[in-house]
């Protein structure tokens, strides 16, 4: 038996926690023959709204992040060439999703400790042309709403929280995604309720609700389960030129479970988090700074800092060996403006944001799935150490 027959296997990243009840109520879905927008839609809305304590008419399923915050910018009536303040430390779909709804994105940095998009930044960063504030939940960790909301309100802003990361996050008892006119949210494979892929519109106006619903399914009055519904066919009408984001049942049926899973996951994860604290006081790595008080932290990323400097060994050589000792990380995020399209079409140079390139290039995300097991933490804890000490 040759030794690599010994070796556990591969931990994967952010491995989604599926049990029984998901694969029961996708097989029951599938028996049904309603595979789109649906029943199951429907409930999952319901329940989504009711988790997060907003009407049910306030919620909006589609099929990702990026869809719910294109469909809320465009259903906000935003002009077009209109400038839309967000973070430069983050996934590309933030930025993408304003440059598709014809608007300009604009970048403020992030503060070195939070990681969030930082205040006065946002604030030196308006201009004449801006109309919205795009924040992101970095890693679960709730932005400074007091302060971005009362910016919002001082220059006549929309707010459209990018809450990715942020299903259990709450800033002083109020939970992400319901300060703003529009939260998004994402239910893609490595997040804390998944569907595979989808999303979650929730909003503050529900004529706009309605609108960004109307427009994730091609500008359609009426959607599929109403046409085809046994209360007999029903005609719809296109009132305007919308997209094709709308959430299936399939998608839902996995979604229900997962959602009555949240609490009890978070716990989890919560553990994991204080399991990493105590193993990796130690060594010569940034732990993620401590909750702020009066929040909640989803806990949806453990991100550690890697400064060669300070560990002997590079951000990039440290991904390397997790991977030789077979442990999955990730990278949250390299900074957007290092990315060669925006540098091209938008001119900018990643030196203007020093603080998220300086995360970019040093940060790392450690798995924290609710499936990970006490033993699978001290695999990734021991691996760390050594790709430290190389």
């Amino acid at each position: 038996m040759s030794s690599n027959d010994n070796k556990p296997p591969f931990l994967v990243f952010a491995a989604p926690d599926i049990q029984e009840p998901e694969i029961a109520e996708v097989e029951a879905c599938l028996r049904s023959g309603w595979l789109g927008t649906g029943p199951r839609v429907a409930r999952f809305e319901a329940d989504f709204a009711a988790y997060k304590n907003v009407g049910a008419n306030l919620v909006a399923g589609v099929n990702s992040c990026t869809a719910a915050m294109h469909v809320s910018m465009v259903a906000a009536n935003l002009e077009p060439g209109s400038e839309v303040i967000t973070t430069p430390l983050t996934f590309c779909a933030t930025v993408n999703s304003i440059l598709h709804a014809d608007l300009v994105p604009v970048l403020a940095d992030v503060d070195a400790s939070s990681q969030n998009i930082d205040p006065d930044a946002i604030e030196a960063a308006i201009t004449p042309r801006t109309r919205a504030i795009l924040p992101v939940h970095f890693a679960g960790r709730p932005c400074d709403m007091d302060r971005i909301m009362a910016i919002a309100r001082k220059h006549d802003l929309m707010v459209i929280e990018d809450c990715a990361h942020a299903i259990e996050t709450e800033y002083r008892g109020r939970k992400a995604g319901t300060f703003g006119d529009f939260g998004c949210f994402s239910f893609y494979v490595t997040k804390n309720v998944v569907t595979g892929e989808g999303g979650m519109i929730v909003g503050r106006d529900a004529s706009l609700i309605a609108r960004a619903r109307m427009l994730a399914l091609h500008g359609m009055s009426k959607d599929a389960w109403h046409r085809f519904s046994d209360k007999g066919y029903k005609h719809y009408q296109v009132v305007e030129c919308g997209f094709k984001y709308n959430m299936m049942d399939l998608q839902a049926a996995i979604g229900l479970h997962q959602l009555a899973r949240v609490e009890n996951n978070w716990l989890r994860r919560r553990e994991l988090w204080e399991m990493y604290e105590q193993a990796l006081a130690d060594l010569p790595i940034g732990l993620p700074a401590i909750a702020e008080a009066d929040t909640r932290h989803a806990h949806h990323l453990y991100t550690v800092m890697v400064d060669p400097a300070l560990c002997g060994v590079d951000r990039d050589s440290f991904l390397d060996r997790m991977n030789a000792q077979g442990v999955g990380t990730g990278v949250h995020y390299q900074s957007v403006a290092e990315h060669p399209y925006y540098r091209e079409r938008l001119g900018w140079d990643p030196d203007r944001w020093p603080n998220a390139r300086k995360i970019g290039q040093q940060t790392v995300s450690l798995p924290i799935s609710s499936k990970l097991s006490d033993s699978d933490l001290e695999r990734v804890t021991k691996a760390a150490a050594h790709s430290l000490a190389g």
